[in-house]
């Protein structure tokens, strides 16, 4: 017996629906863990001595007075700026952080402190 996959989603109720719906969950499953993953990864680091590139970045800016600010909503980063940058922070941002790579920059946002922290 041949098995064919349809491009017509299944009406809602019947067991071909409830499998499409456990496809998606187990989806949304594994990148949940993926993403403790990534977070346990990232907590170890902060504790063993071994800091990784976009954790001192950010710790420097932010000792330099820096005051961006991540903002983290369904895992998009966004950072937000209220209050000016001294000099000396809003120089390293622009040639040490905005200088990076796309995915090492979102790197050193997600160490920057949350809008929900003080």
């Amino acid at each position: 017996m041949m098995t064919v996959k349809s491009t017509v989603p299944p009406e809602s109720g019947t067991d071909d629906a409830r499998s499409a719906d456990t496809e998606r969950t187990e989806a949304d499953r594994k990148r949940a863990l993926e993403t403790a993953r990534r977070n346990v990864s990232s907590t170890l680091d902060r504790h063993s001595g071994t800091e990784t590139l976009s954790l001192k970045l950010a710790k420097e800016y932010l000792s330099l007075g820096g005051h961006r600010r991540s903002m983290i909503d369904d895992n998009i980063t966004d950072v937000r700026q209220w209050d000016e940058d001294p000099r000396e922070a809003e120089r390293f941002w622009k040639e040490r952080v905005e200088t990076l790579s796309k995915d090492e920059h979102k790197r050193v946002e997600d160490f920057l402190p949350t809008i929900n922290t003080p």
